[in-house]
Order: C-alpha cells, then structure tokens, then sequence
C-alpha cells in the first residue's frame, strides 16, 4: 500500500510518497508511526465524533481503522478515482464503512453531514489547499482533524537519510510546506484550533469548526 492522497483537478492521479509507512517493518519508521497513531486516536477521542469524512483516504488503511473504532458510527473515505485505490477498497468491508470517488476541493455531501472530516497527509499534495479546508469545514457539523509534514524538519530529515538532494529534501507530490505556526495560523480561518501537537516529524492538529 502506497501513501497516496488526492489532489483537486479531474485529471490527476493519486500522488505522493510510495513508501508504506503505515506498513513498515523497520523499527525506526514504526517507532515514529506509534506516536503519529497515538496522537491522531487522542485526538480523535476528544472529539468523539459519531461521523466521519476522510478526505484523501488513500487505500483506507486509517479509514478502516476508525470504522472499527466507531462501530455503528457512519465512516466515509474519499479519493480519486484510481483502479489501485478501488482495488484496496474492494478489500475493507464493513456495514458502516463506505468509499467514494471525488475530490478534496468539491465534496459531493451535504453541508454538516459529518461530525468531523480528516485530512492526514493530503493537504501538502494539493495545489489550494484552502479550497479543500473550505469544503472540510463545510461538510463537518464539529471538527477538523489534519496532519501535515513539519517544515523545515522534513526537508533536513529526507537530506540527512540522502533522500531527494537534488530537491533539497522534498519529497515528490509535496506542493505545499508549514511550520507548526503557520498550519495553525491556516487553520485558524475554518476554526478554534483547540489541540495542536507535533508527533516527530508532523505536525497535527484538531479544530472545532466555526
């Protein structure tokens, strides 16, 4: 399984890094992806959401998770339309566990139909990710929840393994980059930013939605 995330023109294709975190074996990488998942269910239990959106699904690796966590709890994951995606789809199956095909910057639900809509990985691939925020707050009655890669570190942690020098440490598909401050300054436009965190390297945050 790819990490792979929408972007917001009809054209495209799911972008991003192919390496499998959520996958890995190796003890670093898994060491690293504990905390990401602590932090996100953390954050996830404070907003007790009923609903969930996940915009940028991938192949649903975290969508399935929290169709399980929610139980009856209706649980949407969106992406492109793409045959590998669709094939990993085909393979998560549960009564409230649905996915779709569409994009970040046009979501095809009603206003405030979800209790809380999540973007974890996606917002640095797309080109407005203002647009996307937008429709997020849009669909969600309660909250946001995002992830993106923290910036500078990433760029210096990608150029201390040797990865992607010729881009100074930039990993391919990632068309948007934020500090800690300046995520939560964008977040601050769709809401009350009422946790912010930094697992190692991301930074992640929940936003109760205005």
């Amino acid at each position: 399984m790819s990490d792979t995330t929408a972007t917001v023109t009809p054209q495209a294709v799911p972008t991003g890094n192919t390496f499998d975190k959520y996958g890995s074996t190796n003890p670093v990488v898994k060491r690293l992806m504990a905390g990401f998942h602590r932090n996100m269910d953390e954050l996830l239990s404070l907003a007790e959401p009923a609903s969930i959106c996940d915009v940028g699904c991938g192949e649903g690796v975290l969508t399935e998770r929290w169709a399980e966590q929610l139980g009856d709890g209706r649980v949407v994951g969106i992406d492109l339309d793409d045959a590998k995606l669709s094939t990993e789809w085909t393979k998560r199956k549960r009564a409230n566990l649905q996915f779709t095909t569409g994009t970040g910057d046009g979501l095809p639900f009603a206003n405030n139909e979800f209790e809380i809509s999540t973007a974890m990985e996606v917002l640095e691939h797309v080109p407005n990710a203002s647009d996307v925020l937008s429709e997020m707050a849009r669909v969600s009655s309660r909250w946001i929840m995002v992830s993106v890669p923290r910036e500078p570190l990433w760029r210096g942690l990608n150029m201390a393994r040797g990865a992607y020098w010729r881009d100074l440490g930039n990993t391919p598909g990632h068309i948007n980059h934020w500090s800690k401050r300046s995520a939560a300054s964008l977040l601050g436009h769709y809401g009350e930013v009422v946790d912010l965190r930094s697992p190692f390297p991301w930074t992640m945050a929940l936003v109760r939605v205005s």
